[in-house]
């Protein structure tokens, strides 16, 4: 086989290997976009309308309730718990000239009506405080690790054990969560033991990025700042946080997509599948902290798992999940535009 023949066929090989690249690509991409489509697609009418104002605002304002579909004077009706209550309250009590006429083949729906208010707000809540946590102890044990500790064989097996902390699966940190936090510490189903159950899980990945962000800054940026007299902590504060920020917040935005979709762990330690009071809605400022919430990823578990599957349900799914993607999507793009404007304010 002469030189040409066998570059032709190293040239078939490449394109055969480009080609299968490409098409595994294409394929993920066509999967995202059916999984996101679908969602969109039998979401969109849930959460607008026809007319003005185009949204409807109940979903986002209001609890979920039960839906009570009945015939009554040969029209169907579709009430949800509080409306239904007052209308059987109507019926109980009718007019001499109106008798009251029982309503006909009645069904109740649980959790396919109202909204996810409470939902939102908790998710919210869950996500603002587990990152506030984890981004605080993962960015001090990054600073140790990487200006402070000695590179020895201790600071090696921390690594090694932070890295395997990341493949841990979540149901296993909400089993510790409701051992340490739950019935240990007497913390009961709460914030606080979501928080801190969700910021221990994202904590490895927040420790390992914020290293290598650490890690990224010039070594000249150190010496310069030292050279000059100042302390170690001031060299960090002044000269090394400010330009590792970027990165920093680049770990806030992977911790804020896992700890926003998890359910194992708030299940287990914050979550309750119904509420009937708002966090802020107690007696004591204390009680805020040690209180459980409605969280949006445990309301779509039991929608879709745990309650009989009708076309009700599916519109409250299928709302509810769209909802918690442009939650998401929403923090995610915030903690973006704060990154890049901290990257051009600096940048070296």
């Amino acid at each position: 086989m002469n030189f040409h023949q066998q570059n032709n066929t190293r040239r078939r090989r490449e394109a055969a290997v480009f080609g299968l690249l490409r098409a595994s690509t294409y394929l993920v991409l066509l999967c995202g976009a059916l999984v996101v489509g679908t969602i969109v697609f039998k979401g969109a009418p849930v959460l607008f309308k026809a007319e003005f104002p185009f949204i409807n605002i109940a979903f986002f304002t209001e609890a979920p309730e039960t839906l009570h579909v009945f015939e009554h004077d040969g029209k169907k009706l579709e009430l949800g718990d509080r409306d239904y209550r007052a209308f059987m309250e109507n019926l109980a009590a009718p007019s001499a000239s109106q008798p009251a006429v029982a309503p006909r083949s009645e069904h109740a729906y649980v959790y396919s009506v109202g909204g996810i208010f409470p939902c939102i707000v908790g998710t919210l809540l869950l996500v603002a405080g587990s990152m506030t946590l984890a981004l605080f102890l993962g960015v001090c044990s990054a600073i140790y690790l990487n200006e402070y500790a000695r590179q020895n064989t201790v600071t090696r097996l921390i690594r090694l054990a932070v890295l395997n902390l990341a493949g841990v699966p979540s149901i296993v940190f909400g089993l510790f969560g409701f051992g340490l936090f739950v019935i240990f510490l007497g913390w009961n189903v709460s914030l606080m033991a979501g928080w801190f159950t969700l910021a221990f899980m994202v904590l490895p990945v927040v420790i390992t990025a914020s290293e290598e962000a650490l890690k990224s800054v010039p070594r000249g940026y150190r010496e310069a700042s030292l050279a000059l007299g100042a302390t170690r902590w001031q060299t960090i504060r002044k000269s090394v946080l400010p330009y590792a920020l970027p990165g920093i917040l680049t770990s806030s935005i992977l911790g804020i997509a896992r700890v926003a979709g998890e359910t194992a762990p708030i299940m287990f330690t914050a979550a309750y599948v119904v509420r009937d009071q708002l966090p802020w809605q107690v007696a004591k400022l204390t009680d805020f902290f040690f209180q459980g919430v409605m969280a949006l990823p445990y309301h779509i578990y039991v929608v879709s798992s745990k309650i009989p599957q009708n076309e009700y349900t599916e519109r409250v799914q299928y709302g509810s999940t769209l909802v918690f993607l442009l939650l998401v999507a929403l923090i995610a793009a915030a903690s973006i535009l704060l990154r890049n404007r901290l990257r051009k304010k600096h940048s070296w």
